[in-house]
């Protein structure tokens, strides 16, 4: 076992795209890891999706052994971090398995928003930072007016900022150096009661979940009986080691040391993300700080497109969930839709990673219902109820008054847009709290926004006024006292409920109004008149209607009384009113895509 005075563990902060994949891999070549001939690009990411968005989603940790010119040999143990703002949870986890942090910029681009906020995260974790400036050979490369950016923002000396470029390899050794030397050894005391930080988890089919761990006090061994904090459940330490590529088995782990752990858990949700292990005959008195129980934020129905697929998708959902604790489901039923799930999410790109995954690795067609945020309603009765779906919003009448959640947001921006950016932040209820010039042509802006209105197509409208130079990262929400109501979608008299939306008051009529009349153009003519209605509550704020198809029934009287006619028209007329009353709307897949598409 290595001296805890050669153990140095570090992680990789970066805006996306700035080069952290990229950089791991060239750390991996230079301490031979891995062999030159199994090398591939993003190294460290398993998923197809992962390499091509060019993002991490799931952490890896991987052991380096470093020789440095002076003879010694060092472990360097990489935890790598998820690349998206909708993992800050695991990414603060990780780095609290840190002791130092290589914060990556991109010469040409500089510093970004999620630099700041990993930056920030890094700090209140108390790690040593390692300003590394990548990407110093593209044409485009800006080294010393970014380098100003990074003494601005750390204020650090131009000689602690490291050049390199992940890409060639320039640097690399110098860089490998400053990790040995900065980053400080673990503190961990070896003959202390064992705890043990989970920073990942994931699945495998054959010997169940498999904890990543740091080490913090103490020495894991081979058949220990562990014990969790977070629910007291107790396993037997089947299989401890390290990763490099592969798993590399061994006989204990100690203090400042990274790993992984399988002891026969049957799922990936009792390796909670932050949770403390310690050893069942001699505990320690009390957990790691920092552990919170991950919730989704952002909530979605999943339905299968036609009913007989809904057991299929259900399993699938099932294995998902194996391999991501964060994804919760329950089933719910649509009167449109029929039999599908409620799921939740930590954001609208796990939203998305989710469903591409159903599609390509389980084959599964299904259709999104509108994405809703939770929200806790303060009923007349003086009783609490956190609700994710319109359908459970109790009646108009029943609420005293809702609460939504805010989150604390951050916008760099070039100057030049700050006033299109302002105008898009008032259009999505932003409250503006500050402006900081990082430079003197790019700006912080911070505002509080209701996390309802930056979910979903935000980013998108940002990156359009912005040209795709701002940059946009957000916290974890608080809840505020809003006004949001429920507004339902009616065919002749019926709510539709999975076209039903919660939305601020304000905003109700223009959503109404657009909803109802795109419905119009997408639900096919019945041979009765269709009323489409939007309503708050019994108040029907908007309406169309898709007129009736229409049989010419008097074409047969030639000429006569005018009252045979009547008569007839009379005829048709009931008979459409009966057809109304026993007909129902079939509402096509198009219509819920539709309602997704409309600006709030």
């Amino acid at each position: 076992m290595i001296d805890q005075s050669r153990i140095r563990n570090f992680s990789i902060i970066a805006h996306i795209d700035h080069g952290k994949s990229t950089l791991a891999d060239r750390l991996l070549e230079e301490t031979n890891t891995v062999a030159q001939r199994n090398m591939r690009a993003q190294a460290l990411d398993d998923m197809d999706l992962e390499r091509e968005r060019g993002i991490t989603i799931k952490a890896h940790a991987i052991r380096m052994d470093y020789k440095s010119p002076s003879g010694k040999l060092y472990q360097l143990n990489l935890i790598d971090t998820p690349g998206h703002v909708d993992f800050t949870y695991e990414v603060s986890r990780s780095l609290a398995a840190c002791e130092g942090a290589l914060l990556v910029v991109d010469a040409s681009q500089g510093i970004e928003a999620q630099t700041v906020s990993n930056l920030y995260l890094a700090l209140e974790s108390d790690l040593e930072i390692l300003p590394v400036l990548n990407k110093v050979d593209l044409p485009s490369a800006r080294p010393d007016e970014i380098t100003e950016q990074i003494i601005d923002l750390l204020g650090c000396e131009i000689e602690d900022v490291i050049h390199c470029s992940a890409k060639s390899g320039v640097g690399i050794p110098e860089l490998l150096e400053a990790i040995v030397k900065k980053v400080p050894e673990p503190k961990g005391d070896r003959d202390a009661p064992l705890r043990a930080l989970i920073f990942d988890s994931v699945f495998d089919s054959y010997k169940g979940a498999a904890a990543y761990i740091r080490v913090v006090d103490g020495v894991m061994k081979l058949h220990d009986q562990l014990q969790f904090f977070a629910h007291d459940k107790k396993f037997d330490a089947d299989e401890i080691g390290f990763r490099k590529l592969k798993n590399h088995k061994v006989k204990e782990i100690g203090a400042g040391e990274v790993g992984y752990l399988y002891a026969g858990i049957k799922e990936v949700s009792e390796t909670k993300v932050g949770d403390t292990i310690t050893a069942a005959e001699n505990p320690a008195s009390e957990p790691l700080p920092g552990f919170i129980p991950i919730k989704p934020m952002v909530f979605s129905g999943i339905y299968p497109a036609t009913s007989e697929e809904y057991t299929a998708l259900r399993d699938a959902l099932e294995k998902l969930k194996l391999n991501d604790s964060a994804l919760t489901f329950t089933p719910e039923s649509s009167v449109a839709l029929g039999f599908g799930f409620r799921c939740g999410f930590l954001g609208l790109l796990h939203m998305e990673i989710v469903t591409e995954r159903l599609s390509r690795e389980f084959d599964q067609t299904i259709i999104n219902t509108v994405p809703n945020v939770e929200y806790i309603v303060h009923t007349n009765k003086g009783d609490t109820v956190t609700v994710d779906s319109p359908a459970e919003l109790p009646a108009a009448s029943d609420i005293d008054y809702l609460e939504e959640p805010m989150v604390d947001a951050s916008i760099i921006t070039p100057a030049e847009y700050i006033g299109g950016i302002m105008k898009l932040a008032t259009e999505r209820r932003g409250q503006f709290k500050n402006t900081e010039y990082l430079t003197t042509d790019r700006v912080n802006l911070t505002f509080i926004f209701p996390l309802a209105e930056v979910i979903f197509d935000f980013y998108d409208k940002l990156k359009s006024i912005s040209r795709g130079y701002a940059s946009f990262d957000y916290g974890l929400p608080v809840y505020q006292r809003g006004k949001v109501i429920k507004l339902d979608v009616m065919l002749n008299g019926d709510p539709v409920d999975a076209l039903s939306v919660i939305i601020h008051r304000d905003k109700a009529y223009h959503y109404g109004v657009a909803l109802t009349d795109k419905l119009r153009s997408l639900i096919p003519r019945q041979l009765y008149e269709v009323a489409i209605q939007a309503a708050i509550g019994s108040k029907i704020i908007a309406r169309c209607s898709v007129k009736a198809m229409r049989k010419n029934v008097t074409a047969k009287c030639y000429g006569g009384d005018i009252s045979r006619k009547r008569k007839l028209l009379e005829k048709q007329k009931a008979g459409k009113k009966r057809m109304k009353m026993v007909g129902s709307v079939e509402v096509p897949q198009e219509a819920f895509l539709a309602a997704l598409q409309i600006e709030r």
